[in-house]
This record gives structure tokens, sequence and C-alpha cells, in this order.
């Protein structure tokens, strides 16, 4: 199919293009021969540099603090998520430690918080061990003047991530739970979390789910993320909207308006490296934006459901690996 032969992305032919294309993404990431290719490849390194601060907790430190000089807050990912033994995830712990006790000392606290994948801490194989590291992490951060936002994975994962949240907040209530717009449940997830004190980041989601609990279109995802968007912004917590779409910017500050909430009571969030214009924009009118900030080696993954998200982003691939030949 030529440039000129493809469908309009609003066609079902885009649509339906774009599942395929997201589908194929979706099973390069968990394919460790695809892995390898990109990761000997000679421009992955260009294309890896927009997306992750870098390999390491220095790396971490200079992109927040770049991002909060530019008026940004941030939250940091240390990418780490096939953790299989209970010392890769007492690692990943003592990462956080060590970034949070930095994080303070830089004085890059409170604007600077972390967001946590509880299975790079135990949880998919010791539950008990993913909850003890999750706490020992919001009591760093909150030594350190900040917060937790606990990542939501695949949709079984779910509702021990929902358990875990509910007990961290008894001790740290600030901690920050992810919703992912297209699983079908997270409309009554919105109801169940948007009581006062609560923060929710609700963001599209970008994992591979079956059609039983999940949306499959782009276009029943975006309503159902206006849903849920409603929801929180009329309840009494505190609503991150984690969008790069300018529709859905614009219907999340218009329902701002609508219920009366001032920038210090909800926030946009935009992953790092794309749109940075859009997100220097919002901050210019006097929008919250929080950049989500993921350091470490294991990028593959993370950066293969970036693209899975919005396969726009391929292209910077092409023109990364033309510039590159």
């Amino acid at each position: 199919m030529t440039l000129a032969a493809a469908p309009r992305r609003g066609s079902a032919a885009g649509r339906y293009a774009q599942l395929m294309l997201r589908t194929v993404i979706l099973a390069a990431s968990r394919s460790s021969r695809v892995e390898r290719l990109v990761a000997t490849a000679p421009f992955t390194r260009d294309v890896v540099r927009r997306f992750v601060a870098g390999a390491g907790t220095d790396d971490a430190l200079r992109a927040t603090r770049a991002l909060v000089t530019d008026g940004q807050a941030v939250t940091l990912d240390y990418l780490g998520e096939d953790t299989v033994t209970p010392e890769q995830a007492n690692a990943t712990r003592d990462e956080y430690l060590k970034l949070l006790r930095l994080l303070s000392a830089a004085e890059l606290t409170p604007a600077a918080e972390v967001s946590v994948k509880l299975s790079a801490l135990g949880q998919k194989f010791d539950e008990q061990l993913g909850y003890d590291n999750a706490r020992a992490i919001c009591a760093a951060a909150d030594a350190a003047g900040t917060t937790v936002t606990l990542d939501m994975e695949d949709h079984t994962t779910t509702d021990s991530t929902l358990d875990i949240l509910a007990k961290l907040r008894k001790d740290y209530p600030s901690t920050g739970a992810v919703l992912q717009a297209y699983l079908r449940r997270t409309e009554s997830d919105c109801r169940e979390l948007a009581g006062a004190g609560s923060r929710v980041r609700l963001c599209k989601g970008a994992y591979k789910e079956p059609e039983s609990v999940a949306y499959q279109s782009a276009r029943e995802v975006d309503k159902s993320y206006v849903r849920c968007l409603n929801v929180l912004m009329s309840g009494d917590g505190y609503p991150m909207l984690a969008t790069h779409d300018p529709r859905l910017i614009a219907i999340g500050a218009d329902r701002a308006r609508w219920f009366d909430r001032g920038p210090d009571r909800f926030e946009f969030q935009m992953l790092y490296g794309i749109r940075p214009e859009e997100q220097a924009r919002l901050v210019g009118e006097g929008y919250t934006v929080r950049t989500y900030v993921p350091y470490g080696d294991e990028w593959y993954g993370y950066l293969m459901r970036r693209l899975a998200e919005r396969p726009a982003n391929l292209a910077f691939f092409g023109r990364a690996l033309i510039s590159k030949k």
C-alpha cells in the first residue's frame, strides 16, 4: 500500500489498520528475537534517548532537574517489570529508596514523585513481598516530602493492585492510583476512587487485552476516557489526566472549568519525549503538567508499549533509521 492510498485515521479502514499495527507492536514487545534486533540496531540509542532519560540514577536526576527548572512536575519510573526473584524485587526497591534520598537532597521534591510497578517489586509471585516493598517506598517518599503512584499493568493484576493500594493508603493516603480507560470496569473503579484526597491518574491503557474485559476500538476507548474523566472531575479527589490527545486535553480543560476546578485541583500528565511543545504550552497557560520520566536498562517493553499507544511514533523510528544509514 502506498502512502497516498493509506486509509484515513478516522475511517473504519483506518481504525482497523491502527488496531492491526498496535497488535503487531505489542506482539513484538514480547519477542526476545525482536528485542535483540532493536537493541543492537545502530539507530536505537537516539530513539531510546528521546523516550527514556537514561540507564542510571544520575540520568534520572538530570532529566528531572531540567523539567522542574522549566516549571514542570515529574514522576519517575525505574524500569524493571520482568522481576522473577525476591532478589530482583528487593534491588528495585533499593533503587527507589536511593532515588528518593537523592531527589530530596537535590531539593527536587515535592515537584518530583515516583511511579512504581508492583510487578517489579514481586507482586506476581509473592503479593506480600510486593506490598512490603511498596510500603518501604511509600515511607521513603513520605520522608522525602513527596508521593508515590502505583502504575497499573495488565488486567490480571488490577484487583491485586487496588487491594494493595487500599492497604497503603491507610498510612500513606496520598498514594496515587492509575486507572486505564480501555478496561470496561474502569468507570466503576473511578467512582470508587473519586473521594476526597484520592489521587487518580487516568490513562487510555497500553496492554493487549481481550474484548471481554477491554474496549477494542480507539473510538470506544476515547468515549470511555471522557466518561471516566467526568466521574473524576465531579468527585472530590485529585484527577491526573494522562493523555497526549489534543481533543481529550481540551475536554479536560473544559470539564475543569465546568466543575470549577482551579489549576491546583487537577493536572495533566504526559510522557517524556512526547509532545514537549504541548507540555510547555500548558505550563505557560498555568496548568500543572507532570512528565512521566522512565529510566533504567529495561527499556524495551516500555518503548514498545509507547509505540503501540501512538503508532505515529513509528515515524520517529523511521527518521532515525534513515538518518543513521
